[in-house]
């Protein structure tokens, strides 16, 4: 067994899946983790089923740079595959693979094959899958470490000093051999963001203007939390002498979506129970990624929380919305087995205006839903007028 942490949510949204006729797609950002989690499933299957067989593809090793297209990887499977007992086949990157989809639907409809896959690219994973194998995949998100899981690699303390520590370099795995130093987590972050930049953005989408790319990626760094529309990038571009399309602007923040870097949260009209078809906050999937970008500020603590309760929400597998309700702005409507919580963040209400803003937005809403205020200090037990306070501490530990 290999030398892990294991992540249990995952392996617990994986497990009833285990050995039925139904692929498991991981889809995360690079780095996040997937390829542990695979060897993770392996182990556990081999614990259950002493007869179990592994085939294993990792698209990220040398040794496989010759699977190339869905007939290569069709002929390894084949080349390696047992008669007498169940294939567990595992391939981990797949969308570095032509055409993948046709070999996946082969071996798909097999009573003796079980498949898992990763991959770092939503949007082409998704087509693919849904053109060719609808209804016979189940895709499960995989998020960098939430604070819990954290502290736990790390060895910290849930107090404080963990909370800042997360706050500043995010949740890679990988940090757990590094020191937790700028120099060295933003030297490695950076790294990271520059694979996914062009491995999965511009070599994928030929992307030509990489300056205007790497622009937009440091503007919706230093905008998190903001609702954006691609006219408001374009008016911002044009006052610093950028020309660039709508579309293209639109264009580009899908592809920086599907390569897993950002998370975009769309807006819901409470009052009308309707999405807006324009306008949406950005988030990033890994905080300490947009730290090492464009360096950690004192000034953005605030937009750094928001960003941190987003990536919470998500990893636990609630549907996350921003909430208009009479152009008042709710900063999350979090939804998981047909309940709802709404949940306003900020860095500190000890101003009369900010706690009427923050608790007073949320008063407006005319439903029973569970409704909360994230801040930075602690205020256990508080509420107001039926809505509580919660430290952010707190909630990272306890909300799921």
């Amino acid at each position: 067994m290999d030398d892990y942490i294991a992540r249990a949510k995952y392996q617990a949204r994986v497990q009833p899946f285990v050995a039925k006729n139904i692929i498991k797609v991981l889809i995360g950002q690079r780095r996040v983790g997937k390829s542990y989690l695979l060897r993770q499933l392996r182990d556990q299957i081999a614990a259950a089923d002493a007869k179990a067989h592994f085939i294993y593809v990792d698209k990220e090793q040398e040794s496989f740079n010759y699977v190339l297209t869905a007939s290569d990887l069709s002929a390894y499977i084949q080349a390696n595959m047992v008669t007498d007992r169940m294939n567990y086949v595992m391939i981990d990157e797949i969308q570095e693979i032509t055409d993948f989809e046709n070999c996946i639907r082969s071996f798909a409809s097999r009573s003796d094959f079980d498949l898992y896959i990763t991959g770092s690219n939503s949007q082409l994973l998704s087509v693919e899958l849904a053109t060719r194998l609808s209804g016979r995949y189940i895709e499960i998100p995989v998020y960098s470490l939430d604070f819990k899981e954290f502290v736990q690699f790390h060895g910290l303390e849930k107090n404080l000093e963990g909370l800042q520590n997360f706050l500043r370099y995010g949740g890679m795995p990988f940090l757990k051999n590094l020191e937790l130093k700028d120099e060295i987590v933003f030297e490695y972050l950076k790294n990271v963001l520059t694979t996914v930049l062009y491995r999965d953005i511009i070599a994928r989408y030929k992307i030509r203007n990489v300056q205007f790319l790497n622009r937009l990626v440091n503007f919706t760094a230093d905008n998190i939390g903001n609702i954006l529309n691609a006219s408001k990038i374009n008016a911002y571009l044009k006052s610093q002498y950028i020309a660039i399309s709508v579309n293209s602007i639109l264009d580009y923040l899908s592809h920086l979506t599907a390569g897993q870097l950002l998370v975009p949260i769309k807006r819901i009209d409470l009052k009308g129970k309707r999405l807006f078809e324009v306008g949406e906050k950005y988030y990033f999937q890994d905080l300490g990624i947009r730290n090492a970008l464009i360096g950690y500020r004192a000034a953005d603590l605030g937009k750094m929380m928001e960003n941190c309760v987003c990536q919470h929400l998500l990893s636990h597998g609630y549907s996350v919305f921003t909430g208009d309700w009479q152009q008042r702005e709710i900063d999350f409507v979090a939804e998981k087995n047909n309940e709802r919580t709404y949940i306003q963040v900020a860095l500190r209400i000890d101003d009369p205006a900010t706690h009427e803003r923050e608790f007073g937005n949320l008063l407006l809403i005319p439903d029973n839903y569970p409704k909360m205020v994230v801040t930075l200090e602690a205020a256990e037990g508080n509420t107001y007028q039926g809505v509580e306070h919660w430290g952010l501490l707190r909630f990272l530990e306890e909300f799921e």
